[in-house]
């Protein structure tokens, strides 16, 4: 019997990629591997990007941990990294334990994770200590992202921040705008170019193209979050088309007693 996996994001209400990008990416594993998946959300409202809504939508996020439980996912993740960097350095911690806690005191045993923990974690998987990265986010809050990844070891090269306040607008822009935006970003000496910093500029479609024409890695917080769902399931990372990250390069890790 093929295995089922229930996949359970905690998702601002404007957003719209990470309901799609997710699901495109484990689905594509269809090529390679048996493994089937479902996915689920429970949603906190958010509108604009600024940090008074930011720290509004964190307190709706233990209310969607217990919803999830309830539909006993095999793993659960946040899907807004800049909500939780904007708390301050190292935060992503303290939220997975509060996240977790609730998911068992609702008889779930699922790993929680953060996509802001997952960026991290994905670019030490890679072996990054410099990167440069495009974010959608007006300047103070890419600076903070910027703080924040340079607090966990890795020197940010450079960024570019799009200035979109609208979170809505930041959904509808055009992925394949990345392969033209990330020819201004100073990529020399980076070891891996993260093509979008946030969870919903979008830029699946355009990651394998981009790594293609740099000649060196390229990833996106919502690719390192398939990969670290990955890991947490136990399941070999690998995903077509989603960069070097999800290409097999990088052995798998071990998680929560899963090889």
């Amino acid at each position: 019997m093929t295995a089922i996996y229930r996949i359970g994001q905690i998702v601002p209400s404007s957003n719209t990629t990470m309901e799609t990008e997710i699901p495109l990416m484990l689905n594509a594993r269809l090529q390679l591997r048996p493994e089937r998946f479902t996915f689920h959300s429970s949603r906190m409202r958010m509108h604009k990007v600024t940090r008074e809504e930011l720290l509004a939508m964190n307190r709706e996020a233990l209310r969607c941990a217990a919803e999830l439980a309830d539909a006993r996912v095999d793993v659960m993740s946040t899907a807004c990294l800049v909500a939780i960097m904007a708390m301050g350095n190292g935060y992503h911690r303290q939220v997975q334990e509060e996240l977790t806690a609730i998911a068992r005191a609702n008889q779930c045993d699922a790993p929680v994770m953060t996509s802001a923990g997952a960026l991290v974690e994905g670019l030490k998987i890679m072996g990054a200590r410099r990167i440069s990265l495009l974010a959608p986010y007006m300047r103070p809050l890419c600076d903070r992202v910027v703080e924040y990844i340079e607090s966990e070891g890795i020197e940010v090269v450079d960024s570019i921040a799009f200035e979109i306040p609208d979170n809505l607008d930041v959904g509808r822009r055009d992925p394949a705008l990345l392969l033209e935006d990330v020819k201004k970003l100073n990529t020399t000496g980076v070891d891996v170019v993260v093509l979008s910093a946030c969870v919903q500029m979008q830029s699946l479609p355009s990651i394998q193209a981009a790594e293609q024409a740099l000649g060196i890695p390229v990833t996106s917080t919502a690719v390192c979050t398939v990969r670290r769902m990955l890991d947490h399931l136990g399941l070999d990372p690998v995903v077509p088309g989603a960069g070097a990250l999800l290409s097999g390069r990088y052995p798998a890790q071990r998680e929560n007693g899963h090889a």
